[in-house]
């Protein structure tokens, strides 16, 4: 399974709204990546910023597919890659 750029955006913003009880149309979020930080994403919620590393992304990524496709996947089963976009890749170990 692949998440494209969009789904990871939406994954970043769903998390931070719950996590923050906010609307999540207050959320923004600029996917990113380094090549000393790896991916990363600046966020806005409720026009306060703050940055994300790799982790936090898994961890959006990891609740939006269990909470949109009702899939169970641990941060070892994501692999974040840049392509034409940021995209991740969901290969869940047996």
């Amino acid at each position: 399974m692949r998440l494209s750029m969009d789904e990871i955006i939406n994954a970043v913003c769903l998390h931070l709204a719950e996590r923050h009880q906010v609307p999540v149309t207050t959320v923004e979020v600029e996917l990113m990546y380094d090549d000393e930080l790896g991916f990363n994403a600046e966020v806005w919620v409720e026009g306060r910023s703050r940055y994300l590393v790799e982790a936090n992304l898994k961890e959006a990524i990891i609740r939006y597919l269990l909470t949109e496709y009702g899939r169970r996947v641990y941060p070892d089963d994501i692999r974040l890659e840049l392509n034409e976009e940021i995209e991740a890749a969901i290969t869940p170990t047996a």
